[in-house]
């Protein structure tokens, strides 16, 4: 393991929207713009093809297209995280090989999904994953609303004892399983990270060593100020960054949380496009609420 790429798991890392055009093809030349705009910001890493970047709906050449154009414009700038988590553990190998090829830094693997996973069926999967790219690392990706499946504390622990597995991020926006996953890796090097943006100052307290914060695709800035005034001591900063994150996810309620974000990105002014059908409705209140809530946050000089 004297191979395996050293990266410190820390930060804000976003989930880059995948900019489209019309036809739903993938604007690249966008891609390239948003990537510099986020480490401009001071952003600490960018994750292509997560779920904010519509991971579930891009082809195996897509998403490589995209992989490669962030690599290659973030240019050592910032870790690249890879989305690489499949149905299947052939598949799920497959694009960890693909992203160790293409130079990622570190693989976001998500739990399979649509079948029901058993506890050991996780833990075989993800070892073999590791496994099959030992000098990659990895971060167990648990969203169970969106794949069915849930990776308990106690997995995530025994998984933190494969050598190449070293953080893990909750985006189930249960405190108790994200404080679970931390205090069941307590001084096992692990690196818990946040996937709810709510949550992430009171992570970070908790012992989180970050987030990937699908919010940062639209306040860039803020979300890496709630890391950075943390982590120099400036509690009542963090803290205002935090509770400024709240009316955008208020807008949630109205919409697909990815299609609300790349819809504000939008919004901005940043011709990224509308999602991939058909996850690209916003209803006219919905559009209503989130243009005030960017007016409202351009005027505190959010955006």
């Amino acid at each position: 393991m004297t191979d395996m790429k050293k990266i410190e798991l820390k930060g804000i890392i976003v989930p880059i929207v995948t900019p489209m055009n019309e036809d739903e093809s993938i604007n690249l030349e966008e891609l390239r713009r948003q990537v510099d705009r986020q480490i401009e910001a001071g952003i600490h890493g960018i994750f292509p093809f997560g779920t904010n970047g519509e991971g579930y709906i891009l082809s195996g050449a897509e998403k490589e297209a995209v992989l490669t154009t962030v690599i290659d414009q973030a240019a050592g700038r910032v870790p690249v995280y890879a989305g690489t988590g499949c149905i299947s553990t052939r598949e799920t190998i497959e694009q960890c090989k693909m992203a160790e090829a293409a130079g990622a830094d570190v693989l976001s693997v998500i739990t399979p999904s649509f079948a029901k996973a058993s506890q050991h069926e996780l833990v075989v999967h993800y070892t073999k994953v590791a496994e099959a790219v030992p000098n990659m690392p990895i971060v167990l990706y648990n969203i169970p609303a969106r794949t069915g499946n849930a990776i308990e504390p106690d997995t995530v622990a025994e998984l933190a004892q494969v050598p190449n597995i070293l953080g893990a991020k909750d985006s189930s926006g249960d405190w108790d399983n994200l404080k679970g996953y931390i205090d069941a890796t307590a001084d096992m090097g692990f690196s818990v990270l946040s996937g709810n943006d709510a949550l992430i100052l009171r992570a970070l307290q908790a012992g989180a060593t970050g987030a990937i914060a699908g919010c940062a695709n639209v306040y860039p800035k803020n979300m890496v100020g709630i890391y950075e005034n943390w982590a120099s001591g400036d509690l009542e900063a963090a803290e205002k960054c935090q509770a400024a994150v709240a009316p955008l996810r208020d807008c949630f309620k109205y919409g697909n949380p990815n299609t609300v974000v790349k819809t504000a990105v939008k919004l901005l002014g940043y011709p990224v496009g509308a999602c991939r059908a058909p996850f690209n409705y916003l209803c006219p209140e919905g559009m209503e609420a989130l243009a005030a809530t960017l007016e409202a946050d351009r005027a505190k000089g959010m955006c």
